[in-house]
């Protein structure tokens, strides 16, 4: 059973979800305590290939206890995910794409290792984010309806 750690909570307002992907991410033992406590964000983070490794960048892990870490620790360090090279050729084709991105969606636990879900994403139009607000809206209004029923 995987529990979501941290989510990306405008992901699904700012972009328009086209593949996802699990995949593992190398963390410092308290950045690994540090997300189990649900600190940390993906808030402006994504993900860029470079010499045919994938990396997380802008993800902010506080440190767990900040007096036992290390002085030059950076929360915002580059993190390697873990793919297979086939993904990793498959993401780099996709990244070279004009406006296709690749972002972190959540970090969840897998057993005892922690996960990133990643998409390839399109950027929304600020009309588009509207149309998504009103669908939600008159959603919404049409469970209170049904349910003073």
């Amino acid at each position: 059973m995987s529990k979501s750690l941290i989510t990306n909570k405008k992901a699904h307002l700012n972009y328009e979800f086209l593949e996802k992907f699990n995949a593992g991410i190398e963390l410092f033992g308290f950045e690994v305590k540090a997300l189990r406590e649900n600190q940390g964000s993906l808030e402006g983070a994504h993900v860029v290939i470079r010499n045919n490794e994938a990396y997380l960048v802008n993800t902010h892990i506080p440190p767990y206890q900040p007096a036992n870490t290390p002085k030059e620790y950076d929360p915002y360090r580059t993190r390697r995910l873990l793919l297979t090279k086939k993904e990793i050729r498959h993401l780099s084709g996709v990244e070279k794409q004009q406006r296709l991105t690749i972002v972190p969606i959540s970090m969840y636990n897998d057993g005892n290792k922690i996960k990133v879900e990643i998409a390839i994403v399109r950027g929304k139009k600020k009309f588009d984010k509207r149309e998504d607000i009103k669908k939600r809206e008159t959603d919404r209004d049409i469970r209170r309806s049904l349910k003073r029923e």
